[in-house]
């Protein structure tokens, strides 16, 4: 516990139970968002923090709310966390148990793509702290067991990543649900654009401002590396390097969740056991895919950009960008995956000519040029083949799912016809059960709606009943 003292923790005031875990972590010192943002937190003031993931900002959250709920009596739920993914709502709520072992408060998740049932008996219960997206919550809110009347404190966290993925509309619905007396909120994002300075006036009071150094370049241990190669080789050169051993464990990022599950499977066909994780996977197979990984069962995770931020991997030896991501920030986030905690790994991307103008962004924001890459003996004049990158059949696929989607519309209103306007019987709601089922042109948020509360008082599905994360 001395050592506490001496590394930074010991200055909070901490309660020795925290104290405790925070030591069985084997945290060694504060982080700089943690020195500047918990002791505010703790006095019970409004936060706004500049933080990028992996600065720690978890547990400048998670402590302060902590040390409040272990004063505050139980059987309410006194505190919100809302997250922009399923991953990062699981990721929080498990950092929030570790800090917690030693107490008796008690977390629980609500997010889409898992029954609905063992979150709203979180709800009856009053788990002491909820962590959620904001599609599934709005659609607890719908039951009165949903009522949060005792929420004391409110965190939102990758406040822009909310932005990106169109969340905004969805948050100012949940804060009509809170209750209107005063309440600490805890507002963190990695960058701040217009309307998240917009939001964060619209909720917080006189709150105290952290900014953290925002990372213009990955973490010094992350060696870099462009591999140039037509688009119709990137499989064929990827597997190459996974072959002669270049690869260890590696994050794979793509650009969509298509080409993500084509590349997954085509790796399984040439024999490296490879996972995947997206939009359109449900939430049991994207939970057993990272657990898969992380146990080392699979050596290759694809993904999209939803694990890009928030997401921990343990000793990480590759990040490969398949695709090149779209801006600056994006490649930055992805490689941050690897050497994390001081430890080192590599980036690796594959640039194909179409993706130059975006490559030369990345290097003027990191400011310096990234070293080009060939492999001995690699055929670069190849022939194409049965490649990936297939955009007829995508775009036809595109416009299947439309034609898809425009039956099922067209089968809704004969059902209404049927029935008096879809009042009576079933027939309406299997109708949108249809028009939604098909997610070939869905976001990565889309499989959200897969499962969702049952029972009496469901709400008409209007703007409000799309897909939500």
């Amino acid at each position: 516990m001395e050592a506490m003292k001496k590394n930074g923790f010991g200055r909070f005031g901490l309660h020795p139970k925290l104290m405790q875990a925070i030591e069985d972590l084997g945290f060694e010192s504060a982080t700089p968002v943690q020195i500047d943002a918990i002791p505010p937190g703790l006095e019970g003031r409004d936060v706004l923090a500049c933080a990028m993931t992996g600065s720690g900002k978890t547990a400048a959250f998670v402590l302060p709310i902590l040390q409040r709920l272990l004063d505050e009596p139980r059987g309410v739920t006194r505190a919100l966390v809302l997250t922009p993914t399923r991953e990062l709502a699981a990721q929080v709520a498990d950092h929030l148990a570790e800090l917690a072992i030693h107490t008796d408060i008690r977390v629980a998740t609500v997010f889409g793509g898992v029954g609905a049932g063992p979150q709203e008996k979180a709800f009856r219960k009053g788990v002491d702290v909820i962590v959620a997206t904001p599609g599934r919550l709005l659609d607890h809110f719908q039951y009165d067991y949903a009522a949060v009347s005792g929420i004391d404190v409110l965190v939102i966290d990758e406040a822009d990543r909310m932005l990106d993925m169109g969340f905004l509309p969805d948050i100012r619905r949940i804060l009509r649900h809170l209750p209107k007396r005063a309440r600490q909120t805890l507002f963190f994002s990695a960058t701040m654009p217009q309307e998240i300075v917009t939001l964060s006036r619209e909720i917080l009071r006189d709150p105290v401002r952290v900014a953290v150094e925002r990372k213009s370049a990955p973490a010094k241990g992350v060696a870099q590396a462009f591999y140039p190669v037509r688009s119709h080789l990137k499989v064929s050169l990827l597997t190459e390097l996974l072959a002669r051993g270049e690869i260890g464990n590696a994050i794979v990022f793509c650009r969509t969740k298509h080409r993500a599950d084509r590349l997954a499977k085509r790796l399984e066909r040439e024999g490296f056991a490879a996972g995947r994780i997206h939009g359109n996977r449900s939430q049991g197979q994207r939970t057993e895919a990272l657990a898969a990984f992380k146990a080392g069962r699979t050596r290759i995770l694809v993904a999209t950009d939803i694990v890009a931020r928030g997401i921990d991997v343990e000793a990480l030896d590759h990040v490969v960008n398949f695709d090149v991501p779209h801006t600056p920030d994006d490649y930055i986030h992805r490689v941050g995956r690897t050497a994390r905690a001081e430890m080192t790994g590599d980036a690796y991307t594959l640039v194909s000519p179409e993706e130059e103008g975006t490559v030369r962004a990345i290097e003027h924001a990191v400011g310096r040029r990234i070293e080009r890459r060939r492999i001995d003996g690699f055929d670069y004049d190849a022939a194409a083949e049965a490649k990936l990158e297939v955009p007829q059949r995508e775009r036809i696929a595109v416009i299947r799912a439309r034609k898809a989607d425009d039956r099922a519309r067209a089968a809704v209103n004969a059902a209404r016809r049927e029935n008096g306007g879809g009042r009576n019987g079933n027939p309406r709601s299997a109708g949108i059960s249809a028009a939604n089922g098909n997610s070939a042109t869905s976001n990565d948020s889309a499989s959200d709606a897969a499962s969702r509360p049952s029972g009496r008082g469901r709400r008409r599905r209007g703007s409000r009943g799309r897909s939500r994360r």
